[in-house]
């Protein structure tokens, strides 16, 4: 009787151990579930960042190598201009001239962008930006040096 005694209780402990593995069971399956529905969100993110950061890429200016130094490389206008293709300061120069009632010097874009416009040197590189602009298409250069916006 004894014996009886002692599987009766043990099966009781089995049994209780089986029904205490089962509710655990349920929870990790349940905490299980939830982790494939965050790998799946983290996936599609950074999926999403993947490609917003391919497309800056394509819209940033590209640089290159010119005699051992980078330089911004600026587009020509197309028929569709995009300025997004285009960096900051150009975009900055492009806005000012276009805002301007008529033909501008480049002394005047100076003023406007805070440059020190009785040093002639401090001109020159600007210049050399609205030139660069001109001949890309995004402005149009006078003879007599001033610079205009296409339409």
């Amino acid at each position: 009787m004894y014996e009886l005694e002692r599987i009766t209780a043990r099966r009781s402990e089995l049994d209780a151990l089986a029904e205490e593995l089962g509710k655990r069971l349920q929870e990790v399956q349940a905490e299980r579930e939830e982790l494939v529905i965050a790998e799946r969100v983290l996936h599609r993110l950074a999926e999403r960042g993947r490609a917003e950061a391919e497309a800056a890429v394509a819209q940033a200016p590209v640089k290159v190598q010119v005699a051992g130094r980078a330089v911004l490389l600026i587009p020509h206008r197309g028929d569709s201009p995009d300025e997004m293709a285009l960096p900051g300061d150009y975009r900055r120069i492009l806005a000012i001239v276009r805002a301007a009632d008529g033909p501008v010097q480049v002394r005047t874009v100076g003023q406007e962008l805070g440059l020190e416009v009785e040093v002639r040197g401090k001109l020159e590189p600007l210049r050399a930006k609205l030139t660069k602009l001109a001949d890309r298409g995004w402005l149009h250069k006078r003879p007599d040096g001033k610079f205009t916006a296409r339409s």
